[in-house]
């Protein structure tokens, strides 16, 4: 599995993911009470790749990073 972040409509800053590769995809923003922003969160911080919204595999240190930033 290989996710992707998004920005919504108006953000600055992803607020959301997706499955790319998955099907069918994917698709959630990143509310706690989400379970499969549970998952992604458990995911990626394992090792499953995650690229940023332009498509850039993001290395495991940037992911490790970007985790800290969101609920």
């Amino acid at each position: 599995m290989i996710y992707r972040l998004y920005k919504t409509l108006g953000s600055d800053i992803a607020n959301g993911a997706m499955t790319i590769d998955a099907s069918p995809q994917i698709s959630f923003i990143f509310d706690p009470a989400n379970t499969n922003y549970q998952q992604f969160k458990t995911d990626v911080a394992s090792g499953v790749p995650l690229e940023d919204p332009d498509g850039n595999v993001m290395t495991q240190d940037e992911v490790n990073a970007f985790l800290e930033t969101i609920p």
